[in-house]
């Protein structure tokens, strides 16, 4: 009977595994994006003044927080700028720069100082990835946690935003946003 139990815990643990590694947002490839209209141009989409507004999940699926964001995109060449102002509902402001550096092929990587090594990107018809390692404030933690960035272009020309944040695999944090230019919204 013992053997049996770990015959069928094993069975399900390697299928809990192959869903999460075949079938879950991690695993989308942007490939599969590749020739969506209307191709996300990360020198066009995120330049200028933007304005992000979005929540986050915790691991339960439910609201930890929402947030407004004044974003300021600015490129030379292949190399951005991008500045983020964060307002929390409870009060909270943070702040992040991003450096982003465009590459042929559709890559690109991108550093921010709260970014642990190099963030990498890959940009394929109406969508942009990039994967990274976020260290949190202290006053959240101190965690290092793995994110996958989703950015889907929308046909008029509205970003949605969908991130996941994980833990040792475990997903701790859900970010949902959409990002427009702030003359849309009347500033």
């Amino acid at each position: 009977m013992l053997k049996l139990f770990a015959t069928l815990f094993v069975l399900l643990a390697l299928g809990l595994a192959a869903q999460r590694l075949f079938f879950s947002f991690a695993a989308q490839s942007p490939a599969r994006y590749a020739g969506t209209e209307p191709a996300f141009d990360l020198r066009t989409h995120l330049g200028g003044m933007m304005i992000s507004e979005g929540v986050i999940f915790g691991p339960t699926g439910a609201v930890t927080s929402r947030f407004v964001a004044e974003m300021n995109g600015a490129w030379e060449g292949a190399t951005g700028r991008l500045s983020e102002s964060f307002r929390y509902a409870s009060g909270m402001t943070q702040e992040r720069a991003w450096t982003i550096t465009v590459h042929e092929g559709g890559r690109f990587t991108a550093t921010a100082p709260d970014i642990m090594g190099q963030a990498e990107g890959v940009v394929s018809g109406a969508t942009a990835r990039l994967t990274y390692r976020l260290r949190l404030p202290q006053a959240a933690g101190g965690h290092v946690l793995d994110v996958v960035d989703w950015m889907y272009l929308a046909p008029d020309g509205v970003i949605l935003n969908r991130s996941q944040m994980r833990k040792f695999g475990v997903k701790v944090a859900e970010l949902v946003a959409t990002i427009r230019p702030a003359a849309e919204r009347g500033q």
